[in-house]
């Protein structure tokens, strides 16, 4: 009976048509919020941990303790530790004159080839002991806006020098080319690119084991040796204020590891957020979220913060007992709110309460002015409590109308006509490590399997003779693997090749896709497994993949708990197959993996410099199958082949480019320095590698494009 069922599969040409039209679910509903509910029970669980941590504080040896493992793990994370320059090769541009002060438009040199933009607000005359001040402008604007122009004069007529940068990204030092409406010929919003490149950036920098909020804490650190080496400045008066939407982010992370700074003034960094539900509960001790949620806003959500502690009001608190304004844009819930009075206990253990003040605006980030204090940076509202600190801290003497005529973003343009400013992703582009297993092991953030997944199945069917089981692995606690198995008919003792076959898309789109390429493995005698791993096919987070999708939010959170989407998906994959492998009809030594991407290429001709967000982008590659199939067959030493179709020629590629068009849960920090993907292939030899179709870091293909059936699998797979 068996041979005639085997010859009827062997016969049965419709066997591609029936696999695409079986019905592949395994769950009783698609589980979309499986992958974001585990992250957030484990932010919540390094919420909890820290919490439990913090109440055993009770002295200031206590909290030194505490506070210093943290930021030495924040110092750890932020990227490579390099040589402080010897020269900042200083050049003034331009200088321009007005009542009681000056403004030196300068560039300078915060790193090889990396320049920064920045205005230099200047005392007329100089006085014999000037604080120095710099404003770190928020994401809306750069250095030009308003605001930051109305805190430059007013301080430097105060007798200070005020040091107002562009930001990584933002105005004078952007990473796209959209300077105004002219640039595209699409309407877009101009002022919103260089915030929105931020995401972009940040992946670029990811590769390089860098961060975003690094580089830019790098610069203000620059900023103040730029300040330290004028004459007449106050070395004991270095002050840091962060403007409120993403501003606050780098002035926290700067003060808190540099001691040359005597107060900082962090907005909207450290505890509630603007869109944080006031009044806070009644148990917000226990229950606000200190760690927070990630996102694609990289300097708020700080990678490895919840894994290893550092979490914003950590940070925020280590300023003590130097001095901190603890500000907030709009209303704020003094009294229930859990971090400030954090901040009162750890000033308490210097005796230096005095050094701790706070300001805040009116209504909510939902309002509408004038009864909502919005702003661009930092209003004359939210400016009120820092002069009165600043008054008492420092004897600057309170201003009165602190507003003041702008001068045009022309005024105050820095590079001179020829200077060329590099790119971040011209920097990076020649970092490269050499490879090593280790290393990928520690980046990946861990891909040990479970070490007893719980498998459950339904009643298996057959499709044309071949038996299809569905099964589910609980490879976590409430995180499940859904999985096809498809058996052909075979001799009751005879022990099979395997090969496990998944994409980004998941088994159903497998199905459909690559039916008859199954349906040739199956006639050959090998078991075809079919999993979503998680945060796909069933278990997928919705079906956007991009800056602003909940996948890039999951993804994120996980770089705060230390792992990566790359590296949970890994560990899923072993953890599939060590319940293949303990089958009685698998044999454990002939396993294939084939991970392929049905994403649709970007023709080479596409225009790839697009605002973001408008809907024309460019397509996302989608390589996961191939990065998890590499990586895992690094990991399982008796996998015997690997096939990659559509996968990612190199992390390389993606710094070919300002733009980036792979999703950010395909990012690997640090994949450059452990060796890249080709250091990866090159270490699964002997064993035999296919990869086809391959994409570069803008979506586009690149070398090999002849596609190869399964056929050369089934003979990699032969033998004992």
């Amino acid at each position: 009976m068996g041979i005639l069922v085997l010859f009827l599969v062997l016969q049965d040409a419709d066997l591609a048509s029936k696999l695409r039209e079986l019905d592949p679910r395994i769950l009783p509903e698609p589980e979309p919020r499986m992958t974001g509910r585990d992250a957030g029970t484990r932010i919540r669980e390094a919420n909890r941990r820290e919490t439990e941590a913090w109440g055993r504080i009770q002295s200031r040896a206590d909290w030194e303790r505490f506070r210093d493992a943290r930021i030495q793990a924040l110092r750890d994370s932020l990227g490579s530790d390099e040589p402080v320059p010897k020269d900042l090769k200083v050049q003034v541009t331009k200088t321009l004159e007005g009542p009681g002060h000056r403004i030196e438009n300068l560039v300078f040199e915060s790193r090889p080839g990396l320049l920064v933009t920045a205005n230099l607000y200047v005392p007329e005359p100089a006085r014999a002991s000037m604080p120095g001040i710099l404003v770190i402008h928020s994401h809306h604007n750069p250095k030009t806006q308003g605001e930051l122009q109305d805190m430059g004069v007013t301080w430097a007529r105060q007798g200070c020098l005020v040091l107002v940068m562009d930001q990584l990204g933002h105005g004078e030092r952007r990473q796209h080319p959209f300077a105004d409406a002219s640039s595209y010929p699409a309407p877009y919003r101009v002022t919103r690119q260089d915030y929105f490149h931020r995401y972009m950036t940040s992946l670029e920098l990811y590769l390089a084991g860098e961060s975003l909020v690094g580089w830019m804490a790098w610069d203000l650190m620059r900023g103040v040796d730029l300040l330290l080496a004028r004459p007449g400045i106050d070395k004991a008066r270095i002050i840091l204020l962060g403007s409120v939407a993403g501003g606050g982010d780098p002035a926290g992370v700067t003060a808190a590891i540099d001691s040359r700074i005597a107060a900082a003034v962090p907005f909207n960094f450290g505890g509630p957020q603007p869109e944080t539900t006031f009044p806070l509960p009644a148990d917000a001790e226990s229950s606000f979220n200190y760690a927070g949620g990630g996102s694609w806003e990289s300097t708020r959500n700080l990678r490895l913060s919840a894994r290893d502690g550092f979490l914003p009001w950590v940070i925020v608190g280590s300023v003590a007992p130097r001095g901190l304004v603890y500000g907030h844009e709009f209303a704020w819930d003094m009294d229930h709110d859990p971090v400030w009075s954090r901040f009162e206990k750890i000033y308490s253990f210097y005796g230096a309460a005095d050094h701790l003040a706070w300001t805040k605006g009116r209504g909510s980030v939902k309002g509408q002015p004038p009864e909502a204090s919005h702003c661009n940076n930092i209003g004359p509202v939210q400016r009120k409590g820092i002069y009165e600190a600043f008054h008492r801290w420092f004897d600057l003497p309170e201003p009165g109308n602190d507003l003041q005529e702008h001068r045009s973003a022309a005024d105050l343009a820095c590079l001179p006509p020829g200077m060329k400013l590099h790119l971040i992703h011209e920097i990076l582009r020649d970092r490269q490590g050499k490879f090593s297993r280790e290393a990928w092991l520690k980046i990946l953030g861990g891909v040990d399997p479970s070490s007893d997944p719980k498998v459950s199945s339904l009643e298996p069917v057959h499709v044309g003779g071949v038996a299809v089981e569905r099964l589910k692995l609980e490879v976590d606690p409430g995180v499940v693997v859904p999985a096809l198995v498809l058996v052909p008919p075979h001799a009751g003792d005879a022990r099979l090749p395997v090969v496990v076959a998944f994409a980004q898309a998941g088994k159903h789109e497998f199905l459909k896709k690559r039916a008859e390429e199954i349906s040739t493995l199956l006639r050959g005698g090998a078991i075809v497994c079919l999993p979503d791993l998680r945060g796909t096919g069933e278990t997928r987070s919705g079906s956007s993949r991009g800056r602003s999708s909940e996948a890039t939010d999951i993804s994120a959170t996980e770089f705060m708990l230390g792992r990566t989407m790359v590296g949970l998906r890994v560990r899923d994959l072993r953890s599939v197959l060590r319940v293949l492998r303990i089958r009685g009809d698998v044999d454990g030594k002939r396993i294939a993996l084939w991970g392929d991407s049905f994403a649709e290429p970007n023709p080479p001709d596409r225009r790839f410099a697009v605002p973001l967000e408008l809907d024309d982008s460019p397509r996302l590659a989608e390589p996961m199958g191939g990065l998890v199939s590499l990586l895992g067959a690094l990991y399982e030493e008796e996998v015997r082949a690997v096939h990659v179709r559509g996968g990612l020629a190199s992390y390389r590629s993606i710094l070919e480019s300002p733009f980036v068009y792979v999703p950010h849960d395909a990012i690997v920090p640090g994949a450059l320095l452990a060796g890249d993907l080709d250091g990866v292939v090159r270490a699964l030899a002997p064993r035999a590698i296919r990869q086809e179709a391959q994409v570069d870091g803008l979506n586009r293909r690149v070398g090999r494009e002849e596609v190869a059936g399964p056929g050369w699998l089934l003979e990699a797979l032969r033998g004992g």
